[in-house]
């Protein structure tokens, strides 16, 4: 049973208690048919880390060679000292849910600039280096990534912290594509085009 807020949830079969490959009962945070591996097998839970890890890094690498190449990380994600100014007043409109319309709707705000700065300048970084200093192969080889970063524990805790910004970060992400209208996100992130909203007119 999950309780929140007073209110009571079974869960079985999807928090705590769920049945393994042989239907039986067991005692897990999550279900088995969420989890690769579903078995409880840690080397290969290892394998499965790693695989999906080098192709995160791989594909972050690419997107940062891009963004600098093209000159997108400057012109378009790099904020100018009057955005962050009125950084408060976006924050307010955010918490308002008022999006930006009309020609402010065709680049990014200043907390968007922001978060895409922070996920790809600072948080995939840090998942890179504190993953490498935890691998005892990368250990035995530059012992002095874990001298940096205060020893195994350290790295360890950092590491889960900026995964768990990432995942927060998807998560915002897919709750703003709900609010500001998924089909016209969709339809944007497939064909390239984005209906926007006339701004309103200021009497």
């Amino acid at each position: 049973m999950t309780t929140i807020i007073g209110h009571s949830f079974d869960t079985t079969g999807l928090f705590g208690l769920a049945t393994d490959a042989d239907g039986q009962l067991e005692e897990r945070g999550f279900s088995w048919t969420l989890t690769i591996p579903g078995h409880r097998d840690l080397a290969m839970g290892r394998r499965w880390h790693f695989f999906f890890a080098w192709l995160f890094v791989f594909n972050g690498l690419a997107y940062l060679a891009w963004s600098l190449a093209s000159g997108h990380l400057a012109r378009d994600l790099a904020p100018t000292g009057s955005e962050l100014k009125h950084i408060g007043a976006s924050i307010l409109e955010h918490a308002r849910l008022k999006f930006p319309k009309g020609e402010d709707a065709k680049r990014y705000n200043v907390l968007q600039k922001l978060t895409y700065l922070l996920v790809a300048l600072v948080l995939l970084p840090l998942m890179l280096v504190t993953g490498l200093a935890m691998s005892p192969g990368m250990d035995a080889a530059f012992p002095v990534l874990l001298d940096i970063l205060g020893g195994r524990q350290t790295a360890r805790t950092i590491h889960f912290i900026a995964a768990s910004g990432i995942v927060l970060f998807f998560v915002v992400h897919l709750v703003m594509v709900l609010i500001t209208g998924v089909w016209n996100n969709l339809r944007s992130m497939i064909t390239g085009r984005y209906v926007i909203e006339p701004a309103e007119e200021k009497p």
